[in-house]
C-alpha cells in the first residue's frame, strides 16, 4: 500500500548523509531494523523507488530516515539535496530481514549502519543494550554516521574502523576476522551484518571460517 508523506525536517548528519523526518500515516507499522521503499512525489520521479531504513522507533509520532546521498545514482538518492520541508514522498509498506533476536555483535559498513540505529535506539530505550557490541567501518572519520550517539550508547563496546584515514583513535583498515578475534567476539551469540555487497560477502566467509553457525547470522543485502 502506498502513502503520501510530507517532509517536516531535513538536515545533514555528515557531509553526504541526510536525516529526513516526515509525518507518519495513521496505523502505519514497522519494527526496528526494517526498511521501506520511497519515491519523490513528482511526475518524473514518482516511479523511481529506492529502499531506505527507518531510523525512528515504531512508537514515535514521526518517521525518520537517515539516507546517504549518491550523486551517481539516478532517481531518489541523487535528488535528495534538492528536497525541502513540505515536499512529498511516496511511502511503501515496511519489509526487511533484519530484526533483533538477542544479544550479539553488530557489524556495519557505511550506510549499512542504518538498520542498526533503530535497533540500538530501541534497546537503549528498554535498558537492554548490555551484551551488544558494534563494529562500524567507514572510509574516513567524517563519514561516521551518528558517531556521538553511538559513543554515548555503547561506550567501549563500539569499535570504529577507517579504511582510508590513519588515526590513533581508530582501527586502520577493514573489519576482518583478525579485528573480530582481537576483541573476542562471542560466536555463540547472534551476529548482525549489513553493508556493501563486497564487504558482506567477505565478512560472511570469514565468520563461517571462525566457526559461526549459519543460523546465528542475521543480515540484509545493502546496495
Amino acid at each position: 500500500m502506498k502513502h503520501l508523506i510530507q517532509i517536516n525536517k531535513i538536515e545533514n548528519v555528515t557531509h553526504n548523509v541526510l536525516r529526513i523526518v516526515t509525518n507518519k500515516p495513521r496505523n502505519y507499522k514497522f519494527t526496528p531494523g526494517q526498511a521501506t521503499e520511497l519515491a519523490i512525489n513528482t511526475p518524473e520521479l514518482k516511479d523511481k523507488k529506492r529502499p531506505f531504513t527507518f531510523t525512528s522507533l515504531p512508537e514515535e509520532d514521526e518517521l525518520e530516515f537517515t539516507i546517504k546521498v549518491y550523486e551517481a545514482h539516478e532517481g531518489v538518492t541523487d535528488q535528495l539535496d534538492d528536497l525541502n520541508v513540505g515536499d512529498e514522498l511516496i511511502l511503501g509498506d515496511a519489509w526487511g530481514a533484519i530484526s533483533y533476536k538477542g544479544p550479539g555483535t553488530f557489524i556495519a559498513g557505511g550506510a549499512g549502519i542504518t538498520p542498526f540505529i533503530a535497533i540500538l535506539k530501541s534497546l537503549r530505550f528498554q535498558g537492554k543494550l548490555e551484551g551488544n557490541t558494534l563494529f562500524f567501518g567507514n572510509k574516513t572519520e567524517n563519514d561516521i554516521i551518528y558517531r556521538k550517539n553511538l559513543e554515548a550508547w555503547l561506550g567501549s563496546d563500539l569499535h570504529l574502523a577507517l579504511s582510508e584515514d590513519n588515526h590513533e583513535d581508530f582501527h586502520h583498515g577493514y573489519i576482518d576476522k583478525t579485528l573480530l578475534k582481537n576483541h573476542n567476539i562471542n560466536l555463540t551469540n547472534y551476529v548482525y551484518l549489513c553493508g556493501p555487497p563486497a564487504m558482506m560477502e567477505s565478512i560472511t566467509a570469514q565468520l563461517y571460517e571462525m566457526g559461526l553457525p549459519k543460523d546465528r547470522l542475521v543480515m540484509e543485502d545493502f546496495q
